[in-house]
């Protein structure tokens, strides 16, 4: 089981050898649009199973219901279990529960930092409160930073810019 997981996630690594083992092998895909973070450093990888058949059902949680990776995870997912002996494979897309920041790993929060990006800060909102955090530079630590457009180079991320070091940096928006 991965201990970095964040409380609130409720996908573990399978007990069962035979779904654990398939578990492994998702575990390694990573994210076509940010190459540092693994399908379980976002907390997209909710489940694998193996029936007594063998086929594999994988099942993953898009960052949002728009998300244009999905397919190619989903590709990658099937790829990296036929390179590991298993034919039989599907990968299903859910929706529920809505995937949250609060599922990513620390792990995959801390390597979000090391690549450039700032990591979500806090826990997501039950409702609709918005307040307005400092959202720390990843290339100097300063606090010192504003929002130049909310939505970056994917949706899921905000472009901020560092008032003190200048640098513009992404910031994985808390979702």
């Amino acid at each position: 089981m991965n201990t970095n997981t964040a409380s609130t996630n409720t996908a573990h690594r399978p007990a069962d050898d035979g779904a654990g083992a398939v578990w492994d092998i998702a575990a390694t895909v990573v994210d076509p649009e940010i190459p540092v973070l693994t399908i379980e450093d976002l907390g997209i990888l909710r489940q694998a199973l193996v029936d007594d058949d063998g086929a594999v059902t994988v099942t993953i949680t898009p960052t949002y219901s728009g998300c244009p990776a999905m397919d190619a995870i989903r590709d990658d997912v099937v790829s990296a279990l036929a390179d590991h002996g298993y034919q039989n494979v599907q990968v299903r897309l859910t929706l529920a529960p809505a995937w949250t920041t609060d599922w990513m790993t620390n792990a995959g929060k801390a390597k979000l930092a090391e690549y450039g990006i700032a990591p979500p800060t806090g826990h997501a909102a039950a409702g609709p409160i918005r307040v307005g955090l400092s959202v720390k530079c990843p290339q100097c630590s300063s606090l010192n930073t504003r929002e130049l457009t909310r939505f970056g180079s994917t949706s899921c991320k905000a472009l901020y810019v560092c008032q003190d070091c200048k640098e513009p940096f992404d910031y994985f928006k808390v979702l």
